[in-house]
């Protein structure tokens, strides 16, 4: 299976802001997180094996976390046109089936993705309580097919780190997934282009 690392993204880096809708029409943007002092933008996949084998323990994690002050918010950036399975009602499908517990949200024009460098799927930006990022990296080192147990270990070292007001290790290993499904002639420039 084609496997995407995530762009290497700057520690520090200011996130982006967004104006995007849940399956229920409630636009999200980024001031509305402002209150925690922590918050994860993550860019996840109806379809993806790699956000598909996580799944279940990426909804526990961020009820885990919501308890410490971890706010979550996922974004779904996929096309749906050649995709439908990434359409904004299946994604209020995939929030019931899941549990997610959080705003799962539909980048439709794909700038979003685009503003925060998002490559793959799973895709976890971590910002501290400035809004600046201080983890980009893998929720942990499963990968389907290679048998290792799903934890979330990296993304949960991270997350304590940044509650407790510290700066996780410096030493992060890029998520790996399947690339963000660009709409045709929508590709951002850092996308590999067909030969």
């Amino acid at each position: 299976m084609p496997k995407t690392e995530s762009n290497p993204i700057e520690l520090g880096t200011k996130a982006a802001d967004f104006l995007l809708p849940d399956a229920q029409g409630v636009l999200h943007k980024l001031a509305d997180f402002d209150a925690k002092p922590a918050l994860l933008v993550a860019f996840i996949s109806n379809r993806c094996p790699f956000v598909l084998l996580i799944r279940e323990q990426f909804a526990a994690f961020a009820r885990d976390y919501a308890e410490k002050g971890l706010q979550v918010v996922a974004i779904n950036a996929n096309d749906h046109a050649a995709h439908p399975e990434e359409a904004l009602a299946r994604i209020g499908e995939e929030v019931e089936k899941s549990g997610y517990a959080f705003p799962y949200l539909k980048d439709e024009s794909q700038e979003t993705a685009k503003a925060y460098g998002a490559a793959c799927t799973p895709d976890f930006f971590l910002f501290d309580a400035d809004r600046r990022l201080a983890y980009h990296g893998q929720f942990d080192d499963a990968r389907p097919g290679n048998g290792k147990n799903v934890t979330g270990a990296d993304l949960r070292a991270a997350a304590d780190a940044v509650l407790k007001g510290e700066r996780p290790t410096s030493n992060q290993v890029s998520s790996i997934g399947c690339n963000i499904k660009w709409k045709p002639g929508n590709e951002p420039a850092w996308f590999p282009q067909a030969a």
